[in-house]
Protein backbone atom coordinates (compact mmCIF):
# COMPACT_ATOMS: atom_id res chain seq x y z
CA UNK A 1 0.00 0.00 0.00
CA UNK A 2 1.29 3.64 -0.87
CA UNK A 3 0.23 6.56 -1.48
CA UNK A 4 1.48 8.51 -4.63
CA UNK A 5 0.56 11.92 -4.36
CA UNK A 6 -2.10 14.70 -2.09
CA UNK A 7 -4.03 17.45 -3.10
CA UNK A 8 -5.01 20.28 -0.34
CA UNK A 9 -7.17 23.44 -1.38
CA UNK A 10 -8.01 25.42 1.69
CA UNK A 11 -6.69 22.68 4.48
CA UNK A 12 -5.79 24.29 7.50
CA UNK A 13 -2.40 26.26 6.30
CA UNK A 14 -2.30 25.17 2.83
CA UNK A 15 -4.31 27.19 0.15
CA UNK A 16 -3.35 25.10 -2.74
CA UNK A 17 -0.96 22.63 -2.14
CA UNK A 18 -0.45 19.28 -4.27
CA UNK A 19 2.52 16.66 -3.13
CA UNK A 20 4.10 13.55 -5.16
CA UNK A 21 5.59 11.10 -2.07
CA UNK A 22 8.23 8.64 -2.21
CA UNK A 23 7.24 4.62 -1.73
CA UNK A 24 9.86 4.47 0.87
CA UNK A 25 10.73 7.14 3.62
CA UNK A 26 9.17 10.70 3.34
CA UNK A 27 11.06 13.22 5.67
CA UNK A 28 8.79 16.35 6.04
CA UNK A 29 10.91 19.19 7.88
CA UNK A 30 10.68 22.77 9.00
CA UNK A 31 10.14 24.84 12.09
CA UNK A 32 7.27 24.55 14.19
CA UNK A 33 3.45 25.86 13.11
CA UNK A 34 4.79 25.88 9.61
CA UNK A 35 2.01 22.68 8.22
CA UNK A 36 4.11 19.48 9.36
CA UNK A 37 1.29 17.90 10.91
CA UNK A 38 -1.22 19.14 8.82
CA UNK A 39 -0.20 16.79 6.00
CA UNK A 40 -0.23 13.86 8.16
CA UNK A 41 -3.40 15.04 9.54
CA UNK A 42 -5.39 15.27 6.00
CA UNK A 43 -3.61 11.32 5.49
CA UNK A 44 -5.44 10.19 8.53
CA UNK A 45 -8.57 12.09 7.68
CA UNK A 46 -8.88 10.15 4.41
CA UNK A 47 -7.70 6.87 5.63
CA UNK A 48 -10.25 7.19 8.88
CA UNK A 49 -13.21 9.97 8.23
CA UNK A 50 -11.82 12.12 10.99
CA UNK A 51 -8.94 13.71 12.36
CA UNK A 52 -6.74 12.84 15.21
CA UNK A 53 -6.74 16.25 16.05
CA UNK A 54 -10.32 17.34 16.24
CA UNK A 55 -13.60 16.69 15.73
CA UNK A 56 -15.03 19.54 14.24
CA UNK A 57 -14.51 19.80 10.00
CA UNK A 58 -14.93 23.66 10.97
CA UNK A 59 -11.42 23.40 12.34
CA UNK A 60 -9.85 22.60 9.19
CA UNK A 61 -11.08 25.24 6.80
CA UNK A 62 -8.05 27.65 5.90
CA UNK A 63 -9.21 30.77 7.54
CA UNK A 64 -9.67 32.57 4.41
CA UNK A 65 -11.89 30.09 3.00
CA UNK A 66 -15.17 28.66 3.41
CA UNK A 67 -14.39 24.94 3.26
CA UNK A 68 -11.54 22.11 2.45
CA UNK A 69 -10.86 19.89 -0.49
CA UNK A 70 -8.26 16.89 0.05
CA UNK A 71 -7.33 14.23 -2.15
CA UNK A 72 -5.05 11.13 -2.08
CA UNK A 73 -4.28 8.71 -4.99
CA UNK A 74 -2.74 5.56 -4.13
CA UNK A 75 -2.31 1.83 -4.79
CA UNK A 76 -3.40 -1.27 -2.67
CA UNK A 77 -2.89 -4.83 -3.95
CA UNK A 78 -1.16 -2.98 -7.36
CA UNK A 79 -4.12 -1.16 -7.78
CA UNK A 80 -4.52 2.61 -7.98
CA UNK A 81 -7.47 4.66 -6.30
CA UNK A 82 -8.61 7.42 -4.82
CA UNK A 83 -10.02 9.27 -1.89
CA UNK A 84 -11.52 12.50 -1.80
CA UNK A 85 -12.91 14.38 1.37
CA UNK A 86 -14.48 17.62 0.74
CA UNK A 87 -16.36 19.79 3.31
CA UNK A 88 -18.23 23.37 3.10
CA UNK A 89 -19.77 25.26 5.93
CA UNK A 90 -23.31 25.92 4.07
CA UNK A 91 -23.25 21.84 3.46
CA UNK A 92 -22.34 18.44 4.86
CA UNK A 93 -19.00 16.99 4.24
CA UNK A 94 -18.59 14.62 0.77
CA UNK A 95 -16.42 11.15 0.74
CA UNK A 96 -15.66 9.76 -2.98
CA UNK A 97 -13.60 6.55 -3.20
CA UNK A 98 -12.69 6.51 -7.04
CA UNK A 99 -15.11 9.12 -7.80
CA UNK A 100 -17.80 7.31 -6.03
CA UNK A 101 -19.79 9.21 -3.62
CA UNK A 102 -20.06 6.77 -0.23
CA UNK A 103 -22.55 7.78 2.67
CA UNK A 104 -20.95 6.41 5.89
CA UNK A 105 -17.99 6.21 7.25
CA UNK A 106 -17.80 2.59 7.49
CA UNK A 107 -17.56 2.29 3.96
CA UNK A 108 -14.26 4.45 4.00
CA UNK A 109 -12.27 2.52 7.19
CA UNK A 110 -10.74 -0.13 5.57
CA UNK A 111 -9.95 1.67 2.52
CA UNK A 112 -6.41 3.06 3.31
CA UNK A 113 -5.20 1.80 6.20
CA UNK A 114 -2.47 4.03 8.30
CA UNK A 115 -1.00 3.65 11.75
CA UNK A 116 -0.31 7.09 13.37
CA UNK A 117 2.39 7.52 16.26
CA UNK A 118 2.73 10.81 17.63
CA UNK A 119 4.12 12.24 21.24
CA UNK A 120 0.94 11.63 22.38
CA UNK A 121 0.54 8.24 22.17
CA UNK A 122 3.59 8.01 24.54
CA UNK A 123 1.71 9.11 27.22
CA UNK A 124 -1.07 6.85 26.95
CA UNK A 125 0.21 4.62 29.65
CA UNK A 126 -0.28 7.69 32.01
CA UNK A 127 -3.82 8.94 30.61
CA UNK A 128 -7.38 7.70 31.18
CA UNK A 129 -9.15 4.24 29.76
CA UNK A 130 -10.41 6.37 27.12
CA UNK A 131 -7.39 6.91 25.75
CA UNK A 132 -5.78 3.54 26.38
CA UNK A 133 -9.69 2.23 24.04
CA UNK A 134 -8.72 5.20 21.49
CA UNK A 135 -5.18 3.81 20.95
CA UNK A 136 -6.47 0.29 19.91
CA UNK A 137 -10.06 1.17 18.33
CA UNK A 138 -8.48 3.25 15.68
CA UNK A 139 -6.44 -0.15 14.45
CA UNK A 140 -9.25 -2.83 14.97
CA UNK A 141 -11.48 -0.34 13.15
CA UNK A 142 -9.21 -0.05 10.11
CA UNK A 143 -9.24 -4.34 10.09
CA UNK A 144 -12.71 -4.84 10.82
CA UNK A 145 -15.10 -2.39 9.00
CA UNK A 146 -17.99 -4.10 11.37
CA UNK A 147 -16.08 -3.62 14.47
CA UNK A 148 -16.74 0.29 13.82
CA UNK A 149 -20.09 0.26 13.17
CA UNK A 150 -20.85 -2.11 16.27
CA UNK A 151 -18.80 1.10 18.07
CA UNK A 152 -21.17 3.49 16.64
CA UNK A 153 -23.87 1.78 16.87
CA UNK A 154 -23.14 1.14 20.47
CA UNK A 155 -22.91 4.68 21.19
CA UNK A 156 -26.01 5.54 20.14
CA UNK A 157 -27.31 3.00 22.12
CA UNK A 158 -25.92 4.50 24.96
CA UNK A 159 -26.86 8.00 24.53
CA UNK A 160 -30.22 6.74 24.00
CA UNK A 161 -30.43 4.14 27.02
CA UNK A 162 -28.87 7.13 29.38
CA UNK A 163 -31.52 9.91 28.17
CA UNK A 164 -34.01 7.24 29.27
CA UNK A 165 -32.83 6.17 32.42
CA UNK A 166 -32.82 9.81 33.41
CA UNK A 167 -36.62 10.39 31.76
CA UNK A 168 -37.81 7.27 34.02
CA UNK A 169 -37.14 9.63 37.01
CA UNK A 170 -40.09 11.81 36.29
CA UNK A 171 -41.91 8.96 34.60
CA UNK A 172 -42.11 5.55 35.93
CA UNK A 173 -44.17 4.01 33.08
CA UNK A 174 -41.19 4.61 30.77
CA UNK A 175 -39.30 1.56 32.83
CA UNK A 176 -41.25 -0.89 30.43
CA UNK A 177 -39.44 -0.13 27.14
CA UNK A 178 -35.77 0.05 28.82
CA UNK A 179 -35.94 -4.26 28.06
CA UNK A 180 -35.29 -3.22 24.35
CA UNK A 181 -32.60 -0.68 24.91
CA UNK A 182 -31.02 -3.24 27.51
CA UNK A 183 -31.38 -6.04 25.02
CA UNK A 184 -29.49 -4.01 22.18
CA UNK A 185 -27.06 -2.59 24.06
CA UNK A 186 -25.71 -5.94 25.48
CA UNK A 187 -26.04 -7.55 21.73
CA UNK A 188 -23.86 -4.78 20.33
CA UNK A 189 -21.41 -4.46 23.58
CA UNK A 190 -20.64 -8.05 23.72
CA UNK A 191 -19.40 -7.95 19.80
CA UNK A 192 -17.24 -5.12 21.26
CA UNK A 193 -16.10 -6.65 24.02
CA UNK A 194 -15.07 -10.10 22.61
CA UNK A 195 -13.53 -8.21 19.21
CA UNK A 196 -11.33 -6.02 21.39
CA UNK A 197 -10.09 -9.25 23.87
CA UNK A 198 -9.12 -11.47 19.98
CA UNK A 199 -7.08 -8.01 19.01
CA UNK A 200 -5.38 -7.41 22.82
CA UNK A 201 -4.66 -11.20 22.98
CA UNK A 202 -2.77 -10.92 19.55
CA UNK A 203 -1.54 -7.36 19.74
CA UNK A 204 -0.08 -9.23 23.33
CA UNK A 205 1.93 -11.69 21.76
CA UNK A 206 3.66 -9.47 18.95
CA UNK A 207 4.34 -6.90 21.36
CA UNK A 208 5.71 -9.23 23.78
CA UNK A 209 8.15 -9.91 20.98
CA UNK A 210 9.40 -6.87 19.93
CA UNK A 211 9.73 -6.05 23.50
CA UNK A 212 12.07 -8.85 24.01
CA UNK A 213 14.21 -7.64 20.98
CA UNK A 214 14.24 -3.81 22.31
CA UNK A 215 15.52 -4.94 25.96
CA UNK A 216 18.13 -7.73 25.20
CA UNK A 217 15.28 -10.17 26.89
CA UNK A 218 15.53 -8.55 30.05
CA UNK A 219 11.78 -8.03 30.23
CA UNK A 220 8.80 -9.71 29.56
CA UNK A 221 5.92 -7.54 28.53
CA UNK A 222 2.17 -8.57 28.44
CA UNK A 223 -1.23 -7.04 27.82
CA UNK A 224 -4.38 -7.57 30.00
CA UNK A 225 -7.86 -6.57 28.82
CA UNK A 226 -9.90 -5.56 31.69
CA UNK A 227 -12.91 -4.86 30.99
CA UNK A 228 -15.89 -3.51 32.84
CA UNK A 229 -17.98 -7.07 33.56
CA UNK A 230 -16.40 -9.88 34.83
CA UNK A 231 -16.28 -12.49 31.94
CA UNK A 232 -13.51 -14.66 34.35
CA UNK A 233 -10.60 -14.61 30.64
CA UNK A 234 -13.66 -15.99 29.06
CA UNK A 235 -14.45 -14.23 25.80
CA UNK A 236 -17.09 -16.25 24.02
CA UNK A 237 -19.62 -14.38 22.49
CA UNK A 238 -22.52 -16.16 23.91
CA UNK A 239 -20.40 -16.24 27.56
CA UNK A 240 -20.12 -12.59 27.30
CA UNK A 241 -23.73 -11.71 26.49
CA UNK A 242 -25.30 -14.00 29.69
CA UNK A 243 -22.63 -12.47 32.18
CA UNK A 244 -23.10 -8.63 30.20
CA UNK A 245 -27.33 -9.31 31.08
CA UNK A 246 -26.68 -10.94 34.56
CA UNK A 247 -24.37 -7.66 35.41
CA UNK A 248 -27.05 -5.25 33.89
CA UNK A 249 -29.57 -6.98 35.79
CA UNK A 250 -27.75 -6.42 39.14
CA UNK A 251 -26.98 -2.86 38.47
CA UNK A 252 -30.54 -1.70 36.92
CA UNK A 253 -31.19 0.17 40.29
CA UNK A 254 -28.14 1.57 40.85
CA UNK A 255 -28.34 3.06 37.01
CA UNK A 256 -31.48 4.69 37.65
CA UNK A 257 -30.22 6.59 40.86
CA UNK A 258 -27.13 7.41 38.99
CA UNK A 259 -29.21 8.12 35.59
CA UNK A 260 -26.31 6.52 33.85
CA UNK A 261 -24.86 3.29 32.27
CA UNK A 262 -22.48 1.66 34.62
CA UNK A 263 -21.50 -1.21 32.77
CA UNK A 264 -20.25 -1.70 29.25
CA UNK A 265 -17.31 -1.64 26.43
CA UNK A 266 -17.62 2.61 27.20
CA UNK A 267 -16.09 1.47 30.78
CA UNK A 268 -13.34 -1.17 29.33
CA UNK A 269 -9.58 -0.89 29.87
CA UNK A 270 -6.14 -2.16 29.23
CA UNK A 271 -3.14 -2.63 31.47
CA UNK A 272 0.56 -3.18 30.38
CA UNK A 273 2.84 -5.13 32.13
CA UNK A 274 6.57 -5.71 32.47
CA UNK A 275 7.92 -8.73 34.60
CA UNK A 276 4.96 -8.99 36.09
CA UNK A 277 4.25 -5.48 37.32
CA UNK A 278 2.05 -2.67 35.89
CA UNK A 279 3.88 -0.31 33.68
CA UNK A 280 1.29 2.36 34.80
CA UNK A 281 2.56 2.43 38.47
CA UNK A 282 5.88 0.95 38.99
CA UNK A 283 7.40 1.49 34.77
CA UNK A 284 9.94 4.17 34.52
CA UNK A 285 9.80 6.57 31.39
CA UNK A 286 11.94 4.63 29.65
CA UNK A 287 9.69 1.40 30.13
CA UNK A 288 6.68 3.13 29.34
CA UNK A 289 8.14 4.29 26.33
CA UNK A 290 9.60 1.23 25.04
CA UNK A 291 6.10 -0.73 25.69
CA UNK A 292 4.34 1.81 23.90
CA UNK A 293 7.10 1.42 20.91
CA UNK A 294 6.44 -2.50 20.89
CA UNK A 295 2.61 -2.32 20.75
CA UNK A 296 2.71 0.17 18.15
CA UNK A 297 5.31 -2.20 15.77
CA UNK A 298 2.85 -4.87 16.82
CA UNK A 299 0.16 -2.88 15.34
CA UNK A 300 2.30 -2.88 11.98
CA UNK A 301 2.57 -6.60 12.47
CA UNK A 302 -1.22 -7.35 13.06
CA UNK A 303 -1.89 -5.32 9.88
CA UNK A 304 0.34 -6.98 7.78
CA UNK A 305 -1.00 -10.26 8.75
CA UNK A 306 -4.18 -9.77 8.31
CA UNK A 307 -4.70 -7.67 5.61
CA UNK A 308 -1.78 -8.82 3.09
CA UNK A 309 0.22 -5.15 2.73
CA UNK A 310 1.94 -2.91 5.32
CA UNK A 311 0.31 -0.22 6.37
CA UNK A 312 0.86 3.45 5.76
CA UNK A 313 2.94 4.53 8.63
CA UNK A 314 2.71 7.86 10.49
CA UNK A 315 5.89 8.96 12.73
CA UNK A 316 4.34 12.66 13.87
CA UNK A 317 7.69 14.48 15.70
CA UNK A 318 8.09 11.25 18.05
CA UNK A 319 11.74 10.40 17.03
CA UNK A 320 13.01 13.55 18.69
CA UNK A 321 10.86 11.80 21.97
CA UNK A 322 13.20 8.17 21.39
CA UNK A 323 16.47 8.01 22.89
CA UNK A 324 19.02 6.56 20.03
CA UNK A 325 18.66 3.28 20.97
CA UNK A 326 14.79 3.23 20.22
CA UNK A 327 15.13 5.56 17.05
CA UNK A 328 17.31 2.97 15.10
CA UNK A 329 15.02 0.35 16.31
CA UNK A 330 12.37 1.52 14.61
CA UNK A 331 13.87 2.51 11.73
CA UNK A 332 15.33 -0.56 11.26
CA UNK A 333 11.32 -2.04 11.27
CA UNK A 334 10.33 0.34 9.10
CA UNK A 335 12.00 -0.92 6.26
CA UNK A 336 9.48 -2.17 3.16
CA UNK A 337 6.61 0.06 4.90
CA UNK A 338 5.57 3.56 3.23
CA UNK A 339 6.83 6.19 5.82
CA UNK A 340 6.18 9.75 7.17
CA UNK A 341 7.95 11.47 9.26
CA UNK A 342 7.81 14.80 10.45
CA UNK A 343 10.78 16.22 12.24
CA UNK A 344 12.01 20.44 12.85
CA UNK A 345 15.81 18.94 12.58
CA UNK A 346 16.56 16.84 9.57
CA UNK A 347 20.44 16.01 10.45
CA UNK A 348 19.31 12.43 11.34
CA UNK A 349 18.24 11.08 8.09
CA UNK A 350 20.49 13.01 6.34
CA UNK A 351 22.30 9.75 5.85
CA UNK A 352 19.01 8.30 3.98
CA UNK A 353 19.91 11.42 1.03
CA UNK A 354 18.94 9.34 -2.18
CA UNK A 355 16.67 9.26 -4.51
CA UNK A 356 14.56 6.36 -3.15
CA UNK A 357 13.45 8.72 -0.23
CA UNK A 358 11.93 12.33 -0.21
CA UNK A 359 12.48 15.13 1.70
CA UNK A 360 10.37 18.04 1.92
CA UNK A 361 10.45 21.47 3.93
CA UNK A 362 7.83 23.18 5.11
CA UNK A 363 7.16 26.98 5.21
CA UNK A 364 4.53 28.93 6.03
CA UNK A 365 1.71 25.99 4.19
CA UNK A 366 4.05 25.94 1.01
CA UNK A 367 6.16 22.49 0.24
CA UNK A 368 9.74 22.76 -1.06
CA UNK A 369 11.69 19.79 -2.39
Amino acid sequence: MEINRIRLMNFRNYKSQQVAFSKNFNIIYGDNGQGKTNILEAIFLCASGRSHRTSRDSDLVNMDGKGYYVKIDFEKEGLESSIEISYNTDEKRKIRINSIPVRRIGDLIGNLNVIIFSPEDLMVIKEGPSERRRFIDITLSQLKPTYFYDLQQYLKILSHRNNLLKEIQNNKSLIDTLDIWNNNLIKTGSRIIAERSKFIRILSKYAKEYHEKLTNNCEELELKYTPSINTEENYELEFVEKVFTQTIEKSIKREMIKCATLYGPQRDDYEIYINGKNVKSYGSQGQQRTSVLSVKLAEIEIMKEQTGEYPILLLDDVMSELDEKRQNYLMENMKGIQTFITCTDKSFFDSMHTEDNGFYFISKGEVRN
